[in-house]
């Protein structure tokens, strides 16, 4: 089963098949979401017990699936990407000030979401395996959404682009925030599939099911390459 009919919703059930992208690559930007380093540190299990240590092997799936699955995807793309000459932007929460005060209310309230993450502190920054490189840009937010927080639809529109492909975290939060709000501007979105995650894979899955067709197509990385003609990595993987 193809992109084409795989990841239907009730919605989209008889639907006709989508064209092929047929995407210029001067139009196109790779985006890669909040792939930051306080996401990806853990403590040690050693010293957890009861409730800490259930929690700390509740997200254990999550940071398999980022080592070796997403980190790999999003390398790969951006190697592609910087060969084909299609543009990389990545998006990062972080605050300009100490505390935080001019988060969005999302980003305050009690629990998951309540981030502080300081522009140039350690925990903000892009994890080194995905480094920028050179005038790669950057935008900083507060808020889930990387089009409604920043600059950057003013920034897509003044390089040129039509095209944005979405990958990084949390598949269910703010890369779905940025699709949704892309697909509002009216920018033709990808998702790739095996370049995002969710906190547990249900939720992973059920959000790209939603996505697909409405505000974005969901694809792998090997079928989005083969719909831009770049070379294919598979064997590589």
């Amino acid at each position: 089963m193809s992109w084409k009919t795989r990841r239907r919703s009730i919605y989209y059930d008889g639907a006709p098949e989508p064209a092929d992208l047929g995407w210029d690559l001067r139009e196109t930007a790779l985006l890669v979401i909040d792939v930051q380093n306080t996401y990806l540190e853990r403590p040690d299990p050693a010293g957890l017990s009861g409730e800490a240590l259930r929690r700390w092997q509740a997200w254990t799936p999550f940071h398999e699936r980022m080592r070796g699955v997403v980190l790999p995807t999003i390398a790969g793309l951006l190697a592609d990407a910087r060969a084909a000459g299609i543009e990389r932007v990545f998006a990062r929460i972080a605050c300009a000030t100490r505390d935080g005060r001019e988060r969005s209310l999302s980003q305050k309230l009690p629990g998951w979401n309540n981030l502080l993450l300081p522009k140039d502190e350690w925990p903000s920054q892009i994890v080194p395996e995905l480094a920028p490189e050179g005038d790669e840009i950057v935008v900083t937010k507060t808020t889930d959404s990387a089009l409604t927080g920043t600059n950057l639809r003013l920034i897509l529109h003044n390089i040129g682009i039509r095209n944005v492909i979405c990958a990084g975290i949390f598949t269910d939060q703010c890369v779905s925030s940025t699709v949704r709000s892309l697909a509002d501007e009216s920018f033709r979105v990808v998702v790739v599939e095996d370049g995002c995650a969710a906190g547990a894979q249900d939720l992973h899955e059920r959000e790209l099911e939603i996505l697909n067709m409405i505000y974005c197509h969901v694809m792998t990385a090997e079928e989005l390459r083969a719909e831009l003609g770049l070379p294919q990595r598979a064997a590589a993987r």
